[in-house]
């Protein structure tokens, strides 16, 4: 049974006629005719009744009737549907991100997403990164964001973020007196460190290269961690300008740039290459494009 078939049913229905179906549906009478004897045969009852030279609806006929009705009606909304979300973005994107980037980050993007386009949800997964590079690949979340770079050859990046590692100390520190902070004047101090990551990695080649062996204090799962206890005056640390500016702004930490290093920290957008996206993720990369700040 297919739709061809039940909208050949439907025809001869309304005009009672397999000639009159034939010349709507261009096609030969025989070939009508065989349409209905297959489809009568595959569901195991008349359809039409053909005697007296009058063609009627059987009663199994006119039972089938509503249900063609309703089968072509429920095709007719499913591609109206479907065409509908090509051009109008609908149905919901699940994002993972870690915690500093779902604070810091993602907000903006995620408001400015949903004043555009509110009928789409929206789901944010809180994954630490070799868990979301995980979910991206089994197709649990639809977008990941990372720092990059991203080296698996399955995945696609779009860059969304730069800034760069500050060091930041509480108000009144004697690193708080200074306008930038060299490697060898922080590395004097009790040091707070992420637990693990990317940020670590970096951190810790850092003072490889400069052949220094930080006093670390504290290693912290949580960005957010790291700034209270930076503020509570148990270290110095070093995090995303991005992400300690409200803290700044709030007085409650100094945020110094590195005098005689850079360590730049570039977030991207990652996808399945061969995913298909719809016209909402394909919406959401857009703005997370056009809000991408300044580097």
């Amino acid at each position: 049974m297919d739709f061809d078939q039940l909208e050949t049913f439907l025809e001869v229905a309304r005009h009672s006629s397999f000639s009159r179906a034939a010349e709507k549906r261009f096609r030969t009478q025989p070939a009508i005719s065989s349409q209905i004897r297959a489809l009568e045969e595959e569901v195991r009852a008349r359809l039409f009744d053909r005697s007296g030279g009058k063609v009627a609806l059987t009663v199994a006929g006119k039972a089938f009737q509503k249900y063609a009705e309703a089968a072509l009606e429920a095709r007719k909304n499913i591609i109206t549907t479907l065409g509908e979300m090509d051009r109008i973005p609908r149905g919901e994107i699940v994002v993972g991100a870690n915690e500093a980037t779902c604070l810091h980050i993602l907000p903006e993007v995620f408001a400015e997403f949903k004043r555009l386009y509110p009928s789409v949800g929206v789901n944010i997964s809180r994954l630490e990164r070799a868990k979301i590079l995980e979910s991206v690949i089994d197709n649990s979340v639809d977008f990941g964001v990372v720092s990059t770079p991203v080296n698996d050859k399955r995945l696609k990046t779009v860059n969304i973020h730069s800034d760069e590692l500050v060091v930041i100390a509480p108000p009144g520190h004697l690193l708080s007196r200074h306008d930038r902070a060299t490697i060898a004047e922080v590395v004097r101090f009790p040091l707070l460190l992420p637990h693990m990551g990317r940020t670590r990695e970096a951190i810790e080649n850092l003072f490889e290269e400069r052949q220094l062996t930080p006093r670390i204090s504290m290693e912290l799962d949580s960005s957010e961690l790291l700034k209270r206890f930076v503020a509570a005056d148990v270290g110095v640390g070093f995090i995303a300008r991005f992400n300690v500016a409200a803290d700044v702004k709030a007085g409650t930490l100094v945020a110094l740039p590195m005098a005689d290093a850079m360590i730049r920290r570039d977030l991207a957008l990652v996808f399945r290459k061969d995913k298909a996206l719809s016209r909402a993720a394909l919406a959401f990369i857009e703005i997370a494009e056009k809000l991408k700040p300044l580097s």
